[in-house]
């Protein structure tokens, strides 16, 4: 079974050149996929860190990166409107030569939405704008000129059994979870009864989840559990590489490289 492995370079608490040089590091280092997050402050550590907004980095990402695919982990649907959504993927997937990949989730951290004047509303209220907001995105990309350069493969995260991994279901080609693998199967194996509630086939959507260091040692029992996209989260401004190159390591043990 093929597997990759990612980091995910959390832009918080870090000058943009210790960013920009971590993302060739982790090209460099051989990992299949680099990601950020949409945030518009730090998850943990200072509050008001320094920090920087996810879609000017993407696009600096996809000039600066040749060959990993690349993407947010994932854009909040909240913060844009879904075609100018689709507009600003077709555009970083071009300045990429094609390696966008399109991360998707309703949106949770309260103080980015009453920092930037958004409406937090509620959690059922997010999911629903982001059901709504898929079909749009979609269309879109089928309407712009010049089009993508590819299908653009959609990412969603989210564990919801109810709604998120419906919506993944319908239109996803990565699932990203969380979890060990005994939870991350276990939500694996919810969405493939949505698929098959949908008539989507179970074998199209990757299955990935986010993991710490201490969560690389079970990285066979995660590919066990059907999870074969194992990304390594890291915030700065230091950027320990050190658990991404054991993952390098993993896959190409594997793959018998």
């Amino acid at each position: 079974m093929s597997v990759r492995v990612g980091a995910q370079i959390q832009p918080q608490h870090a000058e943009y050149g210790q960013m920009r040089d971590t993302w060739l590091r982790v090209e460099e280092m051989g990992a299949d996929t680099l990601f950020t997050w949409d945030h518009f402050y730090p998850l943990y550590g200072e509050p008001e860190g320094k920090h920087f907004e996810c879609w000017t980095m993407l696009a600096s990402m996809a000039e600066v990166t040749e060959r990993v695919e690349f993407g947010a982990l994932v854009t909040c649907n909240s913060y844009r409107n879904p075609n100018l959504v689709a507009d600003m993927a077709r555009t970083v997937d071009h300045i990429s030569g094609g390696r966008l990949i399109l991360g998707m989730g309703s949106g949770w951290f309260q103080k980015d939405y009453d920092e930037y004047g958004y409406e937090f509303g509620t959690a059922p209220g997010r999911l629903k704008e982001l059901d709504r907001s898929m079909p749009t995105i979609e269309e879109r990309l089928g309407r712009l000129n010049p089009p993508p350069t590819r299908d653009i493969p959609v990412l969603i995260g989210g564990g919801g059994e109810k709604v998120t991994l419906r919506i993944v279901a319908e239109h996803a080609h990565i699932w990203n979870g969380f979890g060990d693998p005994e939870a991350a199967g276990r939500k694996s194996g919810i969405l493939d009864e949505w698929c098959e509630k949908v008539g989507r086939d179970k074998g199209e959507i990757e299955r990935s989840v986010l993991i710490q260091p201490d969560k690389i040692k079970y990285a066979d029992e995660y590919v066990e559990k059907g999870i074969t996209h194992l990304i390594y989260g890291v915030g700065g401004p230091d950027y320990d590489l050190a658990p991404l190159k054991e993952l390098v390591a993993w896959r190409d043990s594997r793959d018998g490289g």
